[in-house]
């Protein structure tokens, strides 16, 4: 059970960061609230994906894949846009975990099986990713001005 919980703690925020990125990168509005639900909604997915025998990586393929479809169907962004957006978003997570991880173990010298082994290690670990992608976004929707009318529906700011 504390696996699990440890998988929602850091996957909903890593999530939520790479749904507001992809917006963020297509001149959509940051909507929080859409976005948190959404960030939550496919961590869902992907912790029932990564628990069937499938072959690992394809969580993240097939979550790209939702992300750009859940873009294309809630904002007037083409589809080969919200793909190129999802990917990118992403890839970028992908860069930062990689990026982390190595400064991390180099400067703690630590034993990177100890620390994957230890479940709320792992997860600590994974929070600045996440933390940074949220930060991106809003750096990127503060350089790239949004299209108010890039949502297809009219609800209010969240």
């Amino acid at each position: 059970m504390e696996k699990v919980l440890l998988f929602f703690l850091q996957g909903i925020p890593e999530i939520t960061g790479i749904v507001a990125l992809g917006l963020a990168l297509l001149g959509v509005p940051l909507r929080w609230g859409i976005i948190t639900v959404a960030g939550t909604v496919l961590t869902v997915i992907i912790f029932i994906i990564r628990n069937l025998p499938l072959s690992f990586g394809l969580h993240t393929v097939i979550a790209a894949l939702l992300l750009a479809f859940f873009i294309a169907k809630t904002t007037r962004v083409s589809t080969a846009k919200s793909i190129i957006a999802a990917f990118v978003s992403f890839s970028i997570l992908l860069v930062l975990e990689l990026t982390i991880n190595k400064i991390f173990f180099t400067v703690t010298k630590l034993d990177p099986q100890v620390v994957i082994s230890n479940n709320l290690s792992w997860t600590l670990l994974g929070l600045p990713q996440a933390i940074i992608m949220i930060l991106l976004a809003v750096i990127v929707s503060k350089v790239k001005k949004p299209d108010k009318r890039a949502w297809k529906f009219n609800s209010p700011s969240v």
